[in-house]
């Protein structure tokens, strides 16, 4: 993994992380004709980081997420990776999704080495997120963060890179049809950004360059 990642993954956050007026690449209107990489709306896109953590288990890589509380005012229950706003006195998205993963899931910087960068991803919620790829050591230990993360789990690295598991599902938001991935796992329904983040996670490894930016699922 290590090797792919060095070349496949970006090194830096693209111009367009720190740039609202740059459009992107991915976000949740990829999926539908006239995406335009730019966020819905007036509001300017708030910068934010996710961490894809990457676990060695016994036998092979699992990636971990987190199920938001029921008890939040947004995106309660909902699947997602560790990670949230990039803050002022963050030194950078990639800090920043480390100590959003340490406040969520106790999983501590000092055990995540960073591998890499993805495209960054815009979100019809007005966030403009880094996905950071990091590989986790053993030796941590989960600790939800109280009233935010009501569970923590893993899942193969191996199924979520499988391309018959990324499916396209619509539903209707704000008066309009939107497509979007999704990725269930048995009783787990991952979809939306998270999805479209793990999406984005299989293109930048496993397909060529040329077909990377638009495959049919």
């Amino acid at each position: 993994m290590r090797a792919l990642a060095a070349r496949r993954l970006l090194a830096e956050p693209g111009a367009d992380a720190g740039d609202p007026a740059l459009p992107v690449r991915r976000g949740d209107g990829e999926l539908e004709a006239g995406f335009t990489g730019v966020a819905d709306g007036e509001s300017v896109p708030r910068p934010a980081a996710v961490l894809i953590p990457l676990v060695a288990g016994s036998a092979e890589l699992s990636v971990l997420f987190t199920t938001r509380s029921d008890e939040l005012p947004s995106h309660a229950g909902q699947i997602s990776l560790p990670g949230g706003k990039v803050d002022r006195s963050d030194d950078g998205p990639v800090a920043a999704a480390l100590r959003e993963t340490f406040e969520e899931t106790g999983v501590a910087p000092g055990f995540v080495d960073v591998l890499g960068l993805l495209d960054t991803y815009q979100t019809r919620t007005g966030y403009r997120i880094v996905p950071v790829v990091g590989l986790v050591r053993p030796g941590f230990t989960l600790r939800p963060e109280p009233g935010e993360v009501a569970d923590i789990f893993d899942v193969p690295l191996r199924f979520l890179m499988d391309k018959a598991n990324h499916q396209r599902h619509e539903r209707v938001w704000k008066g309009k049809a939107r497509q979007f991935y999704a990725m269930p796992y048995g009783e787990r329904y991952i979809w939306g950004a998270t999805a479209g983040i793990i999406r984005n996670l299989y293109e930048r490894l496993y397909l060529p360059d040329l077909d990377r930016s638009r495959e049919a699922t």
